[in-house]
């Protein structure tokens, strides 16, 4: 029987090696996949169950009732669906979805063009929306609470002040600092979202479902491996699962099994918790040259020549959550499982934190 191989969708018909076009067949092609496995609808959606039942009923009740939907808030790391949810509400609401993000709205003119584009009952989509600088922030708080913007028409001692209405509109945030939001804005949303790390059960559930998605043929120890490793996150496990089929497809007949997905990821340097280079990078230098912390944040940063964002927003989330490092008033340590993760015998001042063993999923 001839083997089906596995395709990525909308792959662009070939082109000539020019560097531009090939880079922008390239983003084309990830954007299809990531859309052609993101959930349409609130049955689709895997996980984060609490904040699911909420905003079912929420939605449900604004639907049938003709309401226009109150402002949301999301929080949490990148990669946990935020982005998804603002597609999901706006397709379970029958309404248009504009999507923007905070440094991109980096004045009020862009502001304003983007409020006066939206149509009665659309959903706003502000991705990253603590980076919104403090003269848009306060131009957007009349449109969530009044559905109007002032500005002004003609310059100097000849200008007018006009008020704008604007259509009933729900503005959906997203953030993934949600320590860097100003209190009247964050007091502005009806509710906010924490979203979690996902469960492994789930995290199983999401990969079985784009495999199947892909048309991949895959076994449930290949499932397991690539869903312990994911970091407790969709975007992460749709990246893993794409990078094994690759393997698959190359050193193998196609198919995903346990075997196969634990060397693939091995390989790839993701180890049996789910971390990368960075993150064990990152322990190393808190266990082997601060002798475990406390050390500051900017002080790791430069030793690992990386960003302070990149390290607060990616690495360290994932590494509280499964306790291989804990933050006190001095900065950052390294707790004894921390210490074990890495091959070394903790000091006696080491924190317990967490532990790494078996599955090592500690949600």
């Amino acid at each position: 029987m001839t083997r089906k191989k596995h395709t990525e969708p909308a792959v662009a018909e070939r082109v000539e090696f020019d560097e531009r076009a090939v880079a922008a067949r390239e983003l084309s092609t990830e954007k299809a996949w990531q859309a052609s496995l993101r959930p349409k609808t609130f049955e689709e959606y895997i996980g984060q169950k609490e904040v699911m039942d909420n905003l079912r009923i929420a939605v449900t009740a604004a639907r049938e009732k003709g309401r226009t939907l109150d402002h949301f808030l999301f929080a949490g790391p990148p990669g946990l669906g935020k982005t998804t949810l603002a597609h999901v509400i706006a397709e379970e609401l029958g309404a248009t979805l504009h999507i923007s993000s905070g440094p991109a709205i980096d004045h009020f003119g862009r502001l304003a063009s983007l409020l006066t584009s939206l149509a009665e009952n659309d959903v706003l989509f502000i991705d990253e929306i603590h980076r919104l600088t403090p003269i848009v922030e306060e131009n957007l708080y009349p449109a969530m609470e009044d559905f109007k913007v002032d500005t002004f028409i003609g310059e100097g001692p000849h200008a007018k002040a006009v008020t704008m209405q604007l259509p009933r509109f729900t503005l959906l945030g997203a953030t993934t600092r949600m320590g860097m939001l100003s209190a009247p804005l964050r007091d502005r949303f009806g509710f906010h979202w924490q979203l979690r790390y996902y469960e492994q059960a789930d995290m199983e559930s999401i990969v079985r479902r784009s495999a199947g998605l892909l048309g991949l043929p895959i076994d449930e120890r290949g499932v397991t491996e690539i869903a312990r490793r994911s970091r407790g996150t969709p975007r992460i496990a749709n990246r893993l699962l794409r990078r094994v089929r690759d393997f698959a497809d190359v050193e193998h007949d196609g198919s995903i099994n346990g075997v196969l997905a634990a060397s693939a990821l091995d390989r790839l340097a993701v180890d049996h918790v789910g971390l990368d280079t960075l993150d064990r990078a990152y322990l190393s230098v808190i266990c082997e040259r601060f002798d475990g912390g406390p050390v500051g944040i900017e002080a790791i940063a430069a030793s690992l020549s990386e960003e302070r964002g990149t390290l607060e927003e990616v690495v360290e989330p994932f590494l509280l959550q499964i306790g291989l490092i804990a933050r006190s008033p001095r900065g950052r340590v390294a707790t004894a499982a921390g210490f074990q993760h890495m091959g070394l015998v903790p000091p006696p001042k080491a924190p317990s934190g967490g532990s790494t063993g078996g599955q090592g999923r500690l949600f």
